[in-house]
């Protein structure tokens, strides 16, 4: 027994060594460097949380948490309406559900830029192009143009592809739905939205809680998107934390700085995590 235990122990062995070397590792370096000044080369000096202190008086960063967490909120709400929505409509008795399930699916597996440089030729010439011509006077211009207004467009770029795998999680779940019960329902004259009210929505709801809590920490980590489409402008208008502590970190010379940002926007993503998993999961108890 003791020989089979010290068998599996080094065949995970490799995969604990990487996870430590690509992971953990950097991971550690990077809450080291925020307490220094180090501009990602030459000499350093310790600061101590002066790095950490300067964040929470920098308005560009309150700038860039305030666009990051009404971005995510937004499109993780229509994310999971629009992917429960189209998960229920696959799993109705419809012809050629395979199909359309692979569908559906597809935006998953492409290329953020390459969706994003597909978005940005919609937004840019296709959409007011086509507004001319039909006379409608709102459409007409480039909203990613629009300090106002370019968010949107990340946002309709994010949920269409984000939709893709939130409703795989979702069909998964309603094939744990008993047929039996929606024949009982039927049989007591429920109606078809208290069938999902009181029966779909309850079994599946640790579904729910799954893309909740994965679709926010994506959305909160948002950056191949804005580089895409928007490039954080106009001006800081669509700039997300990813893209400052990127910018900063790499091309600004503020590794020790962006660090600090890095660690603390960590935390905050964790701790949301948590919070919606201890929320979601007293919900379905009292399901």
């Amino acid at each position: 027994m003791k020989t089979k235990q010290r068998v599996f122990l080094l065949m995970t062995l490799p995969a604990v060594l990487l996870f430590f070397l690509f992971h953990t590792f950097p991971l550690l370096q990077g809450v080291f460097y925020s307490f220094t000044n180090w501009k990602g080369y030459g000499d350093w000096d310790f600061v101590g949380l002066s790095n950490y202190i300067n964040v929470f008086n920098d308005m560009r960063a309150w700038s860039a948490y305030g666009f990051t967490f009404q971005f995510a909120i937004v499109s993780t709400i229509l994310v999971n309406i629009l992917s429960l929505a189209i998960a229920l409509g696959l799993h109705a008795k419809i012809k050629c559900k395979q199909t359309l399930r692979a569908i559906y699916f597809m935006p998953n597996i492409l290329s953020v830029l390459i969706v994003g440089f597909i978005f940005q030729f919609i937004f840019t010439l296709f959409l007011p192009q086509l507004a001319d011509m039909l006379g409608i006077s709102t459409l007409s211009t480039n909203i990613l143009g629009s300090p106002d207004y370019a968010w949107i467009g990340i946002v309709v770029m994010a949920v269409w592809q984000a939709t893709a795998f939130n409703t795989i999680l979702y069909l998964a779940g309603l094939q744990t739905v008993p047929e039996d019960v929606y024949e009982a329902a039927a049989i007591d004259g429920a109606k078809a939205w208290r069938r999902f009210w009181s029966i779909t929505f309850p079994i599946i709801a640790p579904f729910f809680t799954i893309n909740m809590v994965l679709a926010l920490k994506n959305f909160l980590m948002v950056f191949d998107h804005i580089i895409a489409l928007t490039g954080g402008g106009p001006g800081y208008a669509t700039e997300s934390i990813s893209v400052l502590i990127y910018r900063g970190g790499f091309q600004g010379g503020q590794f020790g700085y962006q660090s600090a940002n890095a660690v603390i926007y960590f935390i905050i993503i964790v701790a949301l995590s948590l919070f919606q998993l201890r929320i979601l999961q007293k919900r379905e108890v009292q399901q």
